[in-house]
């Protein structure tokens, strides 16, 4: 069995590499996509001892957290378990808004929760800040949900360094999520220096930069999905990112490893991270993302990863 490490101070034990969930049910992100497909990607995970998979209300608007919900279901025990899903935003006229009134997240809770098919969430984030609530009230009442066992650990995802200080000024925030990873190191200047400061554990997406760190992509790759949107598939920031990329490349090959369990076992080389949660779409991309915890990095290793992608 994976051995298993503390979710910054709670009492929350995870395999540190998770499984993001955005490819489960997910049909507003990615096209073409099977729920019964995505159902064995959360059976494969938990089969490899994969414990902590990460969705979202957004996935897929409630789809993602259905289908997982019908799996944990199946399952004997719950507490083998931890589901972290987020909630905040809401469908109106087909276009996204976000709500951190205290009503609404009690409201998206309770949703959560019939289609998690449980009675508590692990970790529940507001997954985006919205322009008006102040946000300990916010917080003030995923505590009230928090003290009633409806969940276990309080979360916030996208805030900025000055929403998070608001957020957290009771104590009460326990993880953070933001983008991060070795091609967007922004984070680093405040949010990641407060959350070891302050014992929150720090949880990236998109930690294989959508794939661009997996190596496979060229110059003469398109992209018509979600990447033609992100800043680093942009043209000549593209082609920047793929020269580090080939650096990176240098040393995998000398380990005779495969990039991306690289990039995942150096995040785990970091303070403050205590789990990665690389997404999926296929069973066998799981049981693969596994191998990082097989790779053991030296110092200079760690240091020379750092340096490529330091400009």
């Amino acid at each position: 069995m994976t051995k298993q490490v503390r979710l910054g101070e709670t009492d929350i034990y995870i395999n540190p590499i998770g499984l993001g969930a955005n490819a489960i049910g997910g049909h507003n992100i990615y096209s073409n996509l099977d729920d019964e497909v995505g159902k064995d990607l959360v059976r494969t995970a938990f089969h490899h001892d994969i414990n902590f998979i990460d969705t979202a209300y957004s996935y897929g608007f409630g789809r993602s957290e259905e289908l997982i919900g019908e799996v944990v279901s199946e399952m004997r025990n719950r507490s083998d378990v931890i589901i972290a899903t987020k909630g905040g935003p809401k469908l109106i006229n087909q276009k996204i808004q976000f709500d951190n009134s205290p009503s609404f997240l009690k409201q998206e809770v309770e949703e959560s929760l019939k289609r998690l098919k449980t009675d508590y969430i692990d970790i529940y984030y507001i997954h985006k800040p919205d322009k008006t609530t102040p946000k300990a009230e916010a917080i003030g009442a995923l505590k009230e949900l928090k003290d009633e066992g409806k969940l276990r650990v309080i979360g916030v995802s996208n805030f900025s360094i000055d929403q998070l200080r608001e957020a957290n000024q009771d104590g009460y925030v326990d993880v953070y999520q933001g983008g991060y990873h070795l091609l967007d190191r922004g984070l680093e200047n405040d949010i990641i220096p407060y959350t070891i400061e302050k014992n929150i554990s720090f949880i990236q997406f998109y930690p294989l930069a959508a794939g661009l760190l997996t190596g496979k992509f060229s110059k003469d790759s398109t992209f018509t999905d979600l990447r033609a949107r992100l800043p680093y598939f942009k043209e000549e920031s593209y082609l920047q990112n793929l020269e580090k990329v080939e650096k990176l490349r240098t040393i995998s090959e000398s380990k005779n490893v495969e990039m991306a369990h690289l990039v995942l076992a150096w995040y785990l080389t970091r303070d403050g991270i205590d789990s990665v949660i690389p997404g999926a779409k296929r069973p066998e991309q799981i049981v693969s993302n596994l191998k990082a915890l097989e790779i053991t990095l030296t110092p200079k290793e760690i240091q020379d990863i750092d340096n490529i992608f330091k400009s």
